[in-house]
């Protein structure tokens, strides 16, 4: 058992509860206007859109069979990834540089990815901290010209 103390003194006792969620810190200069993609249900899919070789202009993820609405941007054709049954997003990881997130690739359980962007600046690597957890949600900051910060929430599902 585990015992919550003040002062020396024994209060009650915790329970040891397992922690299932992790948050894997946004990296980029973070200016212009908050966003989250966080929504019910499991993340099924992903959409990315990118400045002509450049940095990502767009990102929208789909939860079971609903898109939510594209963060920035959705100007262009973009890249995407389904996933099949039972498999999740695990790794998301990219490059960021001067204002703006320049690549970025999505892992999959299954050994999959989706690699979008120029291979340009310094590199981030994002991954959840418990065992089972995937991809719930992405958060950050965008300019509406691009995203310019990202972060990662996992949890199991």
């Amino acid at each position: 058992k585990v015992y919550f103390k003040i002062d020396s003194e024994l209060l009650f006792p915790l329970l040891a509860l397992p922690d299932y969620y992790s948050y894997s810190t946004a990296v980029g200069d973070g200016s212009g206007t908050e966003y989250s993609t966080e929504y019910d249900g499991r993340v099924t899919g992903i959409r990315v859109w990118e400045h002509s070789n450049a940095y990502i202009r767009g990102i929208q993820l789909r939860y079971d069979g609903n898109w939510t609405t594209p963060v920035c941007t959705s100007y262009g054709n973009p890249l995407e990834m389904t996933l099949r049954d039972n498999e999740s997003f695990i790794q998301v990881s990219g490059k960021y540089y001067y204002g703006y997130i320049y690549e970025i690739m999505f892992v999959t359980s299954r050994g999959r990815s989706l690699k979008v962007g120029l291979s340009y600046g310094n590199s981030f690597n994002f991954y959840p901290t418990n065992d089972g957890s995937q991809l719930r949600f992405l958060s950050g900051r965008q300019n509406g010209n691009g995203i310019t910060s990202i972060g990662a929430h996992w949890a199991v599902y």
